[in-house]
């Protein structure tokens, strides 16, 4: 996933390396990456990259971010949130656009929304027999295990 160019500003204003470990919460503002450990809450607008030796247990609210490590916990994401190759996601997502990637692992569940549509009230239904709408799919998935890959005929 190429961040430069897609946010506001595409540069990397933070690292937490290898070998070091965060607990608490971390707020940013553009790109921060985490290649060490977090315990806590992470929170920005802005683009989070979780390297394949970076481990999240949290929560985390963010712009967009891009997983090729481990997260476990709850994520929301107000744009993209993408899982690599060898990313591990075991957390209940809220996200408009979620990519998976072959060889990546997603346990959880998912939200496919804008976080800030999830905590909205939603609006009453009007009267009449004219507003009654059939049940459809939800919106709502649950996902476990890992993606195979698709073979060509």
């Amino acid at each position: 996933m190429s961040l430069r160019g897609k946010s506001s500003g595409g540069e990397l204003n933070g690292i937490l390396d290898g070998g070091s470990h965060l607990t608490g919460e971390l707020h940013f503002e553009q790109t921060f990456r985490i290649d060490g450990r977090v315990t806590g809450k992470i929170v920005s607008n802005g683009d989070l990259i979780v390297g394949e030796r970076g481990e999240i247990d949290g929560e985390i609210s963010v712009g967009r971010a891009y997983i090729s490590g481990t997260v476990r916990g709850r994520i929301a994401v107000a744009r993209r949130l993408e899982i690599a190759a060898g990313g591990r996601v075991r957390a209940d997502v809220t996200t408009p656009v979620l990519v998976i990637a072959e060889g990546a692992r997603f346990d959880g569940g998912c939200a496919m929304e804008r976080p800030a549509e999830a905590t909205a009230p939603a609006a009453a239904p009007a009267a009449g027999p004219s507003s009654a709408t059939p049940p459809g799919p939800s919106d709502t998935a649950r996902v476990v295990g890992r993606i195979a890959s698709v073979k060509e005929r």
